[in-house]
């Protein structure tokens, strides 16, 4: 059995280090993100939205919904840390 889970992790790794070749060099300018998508962010973020600020911009606005996910999750985290701690670590 744990023959087959090492040649299977193998396996899997052997075909990230593959598809890793197709990936763009770190910071490359021309990669697709950034030649679109980046581009447009730039371009459109103060005629859209009206704030000077680029990143105040992208966070609040276009991925508010995703960094308002991420906030209920470090509170939640936070939460049951507290609470934890709170009952001396008993379960």
């Amino acid at each position: 059995m744990k023959l087959k889970a090492l040649l299977a992790v193998a396996f899997i790794g052997i075909i990230l280090f593959w598809a890793a070749g197709d990936l763009p060099a770190f910071g490359d300018p021309e990669a697709p993100a950034t030649r679109y998508t980046g581009k447009l962010y730039v371009d459109l973020a103060l005629s859209d939205i009206g704030v000077e600020n680029i990143v105040a911009a992208i966070l609040a606005s276009y991925r508010g919904f995703d960094t308002l996910g991420e906030v209920v999750v470090i509170f939640t985290a936070g939460i049951s840390v507290a609470l934890l701690l709170r009952r001396g670590g008993r379960l």
